[in-house]
């Protein structure tokens, strides 16, 4: 008897093993470059971003410009000037390289800032569209292939045009 139920034990573990052995694993890619290219919110982002970069631009330019008259300014003058204005003109200068410096290092943290501030929200609807068709579909894995990971992987399915249907593009 006691035999019989270490039998039926040992046929139930081996059987639920192998059922789980069995469950099949779905994979997936999508190339996530592709899907935020596609989305028409990414034109508007991309718009906004230039725009706003111009206008940065615009304000080192002048910055610039102001810094090369300065230079030439004094270079034209300094054998008239006495030391203390050509000290004074040279601090100057020196200051003004000092500011374009900083403006350039402000500028360049605070376009890539307002960049992830305004594809946030692009990026977050795509995953969202993602994890919806991930689950429609019942896949266990969804790889990215636009980042060049996976070195090698069996056929997948291309989830990109169930996406795009689900975002409307």
């Amino acid at each position: 008897m006691r035999t019989l139920k270490i039998t039926l034990l040992m046929l139930v573990v081996v059987l639920s093993t192998s059922v789980n052995a069995q469950k099949s694993v779905k994979v997936g890619h999508i190339n996530s470059n592709d899907l935020l290219t596609a989305m028409p919110e990414r034109t508007a982002v991309q718009k906004e971003l230039e725009d706003y970069a111009n206008q940065l631009k615009i304000t080192l330019d002048a910055m610039r410009k102001e810094y090369e008259t300065k230079v030439a300014e004094f270079q034209g003058k300094q054998d008239v000037m006495t030391d203390i204005i050509k000290n004074n003109k040279i601090k100057e200068i020196t200051d003004l390289e000092k500011r374009i410096t900083e403006f350039q290092q402000t500028a360049e943290a605070d376009l890539q800032k307002k960049e992830q501030s305004l594809l946030q929200p692009i990026i977050d609807k795509a995953k969202n569209a993602i994890n919806e068709v991930a689950k429609e579909g019942s896949f266990t894995y969804i790889l990215d292939s636009s980042v060049g990971v996976v070195l090698y992987s069996v056929e997948s399915d291309d989830i990109l045009p169930l996406v795009k249907k689900k975002l409307g593009l």
